[in-house]
């Protein structure tokens, strides 16, 4: 037992070690930034939070009416450009579209912020293959067409690409196959491509951000009913995400401690058993 308790204090202490925040603020002053699903959300505090750095910002989503009153205040707060343009990354076009109008408009880029997601509900899969293709073109295959189509720009700038994942990505919960299959697509790509980037000794780095709960308007409309998990803040998290791209992380979690949580879904799989035995008799309840 104290072997396991050695083992396991010596391991907190390194990534203690590991993760100590080495973020400075002025290493992303004047950054040419483009994020997605900046209208609402997590997107929206990190465009926030990016225009209080004072970097030049582009923000994309669906919505104008959202995306012009983020905007407004990024101003406010400080941002030394900011832009927004609206895409649909459901269409197949307009991914490259979007990079396209960014890289333009900020005469190159720095930080490549992939974000947004794909509407999905809560519930048993109802086998509804065609839900599951077009959530793949949001939640991944656009993800992939941003990557591409910024590459060449962030290698000039020696930039980076920051990817907004989730636990969902890690552990297989029920309720949300759809949604987890992007996420885990999501997580291989972008880990084999972190991978062929050090292999070509790429100037580009990738970071995947690994997202517990958060406390979003839209997550906590859709799980609420059905769980008592702790929801963080999506402000906290929104910055935890840009300090993990600006320190070059190549992957980071937040709440930190899910860390362990995928570290030890493998070693003991019944606590997986059962968190995932509590999430369905709430459900069923």
């Amino acid at each position: 037992m104290m072997s396991y308790l050695s083992f396991f204090l010596l391991g907190s202490a390194l990534v203690a070690y590991t993760w100590r925040d080495t973020f400075d603020p002025e290493s992303v002053r004047k950054a040419r930034v483009l994020v997605t699903g900046a209208s609402k959300g997590i997107g929206e505090q990190m465009a926030y939070h990016y225009a209080q750095f004072g970097a030049q910002i582009v923000i994309t989503a669906r919505r104008e009416d959202h995306l012009k009153k983020v905007a407004e205040k990024c101003v406010k707060l400080g941002a030394q450009r900011v832009m927004y343009v609206t895409g649909d990354m459901s269409d197949p076009a307009d991914p490259t579209r979007v990079l396209k109008h960014a890289v333009d408009k900020l005469g190159g880029l720095d930080y490549l912020v992939l974000n947004h997601v794909g509407n999905s509900n809560v519930e048993f899969w109802n086998r509804d293959a065609d839900h599951v293709r077009s959530l793949m073109q949001v939640n991944f295959v656009s993800y992939v067409q941003l990557a591409g189509a910024a590459l060449p720009v962030l290698e000039k700038s020696g930039g980076s690409i920051i990817v907004v994942s989730s636990l969902a990505g890690k552990l297989t919960t029920p309720f949300v196959a759809p949604y987890t299959s992007t996420k885990f697509a999501m997580n291989g790509f972008f880990g084999a491509l972190q991978n062929e980037l050090a292999i070509q000794k790429s100037n580009v780095s990738v970071s995947v951000m690994i997202l517990g709960l958060i406390d979003t308007e839209s997550a906590m409309n859709k799980i609420r009913s059905f769980t008592t998990m702790t929801a963080y803040p999506a402000s906290e998290a929104a910055l935890n995400i840009i300090k993990a791209g600006a320190t070059r992380q190549k992957e980071a979690f937040y709440p930190w401690f899910h860390y362990f949580t995928c570290l030890f879904k493998d070693w003991l799989p019944i606590t997986r058993n059962l968190l995932i035995s509590d999430l369905t008799m709430q459900k069923l309840d």
